[in-house]
């Protein structure tokens, strides 16, 4: 058994198993007292004045204490991450890590002004953004009582949290830079006189392009979306 769990975990793509690993683990320590949440949540001023600049990188590992927040959020992370690695991003780790990049800093520069000490949910919802626009034919189930089409999902999980009586600012920050990189990535170089923008540094083509694996097995929405775009097309 152990075995076949060591291979199923290095059968996930390597950015969604570093990141998500990243996470648990950050938050193992957090339950076994070996850091303290005050050494990772975001501080600009601690990490201007005092040089912690560590947290721009913990405040995206944290999601709270190990209960639902926690496996709800790692659950989201987990499967839409790979699902965009395998899908849209397949044979594209620089590309994807570019991403990563991207949405990291942008949501950084917007919380000096939301006042978000974490900023992994923030993250999240933006994964969750850019995967559901490129997949606008699937059908979702929240829960069991909700079915709707895949762009609605973000919004869906902001009213979960609202819900909840959780602040919606977080749910926002991701959407915001979710669609920015989608529009500046899908929608800007496909119109008349458009460009693209975002253009992926050689650098990370030469660090990570070697990693990429083209061995997976795609997860459920994953394949239901491949078929759905592929009935679509002739009616293109």
């Amino acid at each position: 058994m152990a075995l076949s769990f060591t291979q199923e975990y290095f059968e996930i793509p390597v950015v969604t198993r570093a990141y998500t690993t990243a996470c648990v683990l950050t938050t193992a320590a957090v339950q076994l007292e070996v850091i303290s949440p005050f050494q990772l949540y975001f501080n600009p001023d601690l990490i201007i004045r005092r040089y912690q600049v560590w947290r721009l990188i913990t405040s995206f590992l944290f999601f709270g204490s190990l209960g639902f927040s926690f496996v709800f959020n790692i659950i989201f992370l987990y499967r839409y991450c790979r699902m965009l690695e395998e899908g849209s991003f397949r044979g594209r780790t620089a590309d994807f890590v570019f991403m990563f990049l991207f949405g990291g800093i942008v949501i950084t520069l917007f919380g000096l002004f939301a006042n978000v000490f974490f900023l992994g949910q923030a993250f999240i919802i933006m994964l969750v953004y850019v995967w559901s626009r490129r997949h606008p034919l699937i059908r979702m189930n929240f829960f069991g009582l909700l079915n709707f089409q895949a762009p609605f999902l973000p919004w869906v999980l902001m009213g979960f949290s609202l819900l909840l009586g959780n602040s919606i600012v977080v749910d926002l920050l991701g959407i915001s830079v979710g669609h920015m990189y989608y529009f500046l990535e899908d929608v800007l170089p496909n119109r008349p006189g458009g460009r693209k923008l975002l253009m992926t540094p050689e650098l990370l083509r030469v660090m990570f392009d070697r990693l990429d694996n083209t061995d997976y097995h795609p997860l459920q929405e994953e394949e239901q979306g491949e078929d759905l775009q592929q009935n679509e097309e002739p009616h293109n």
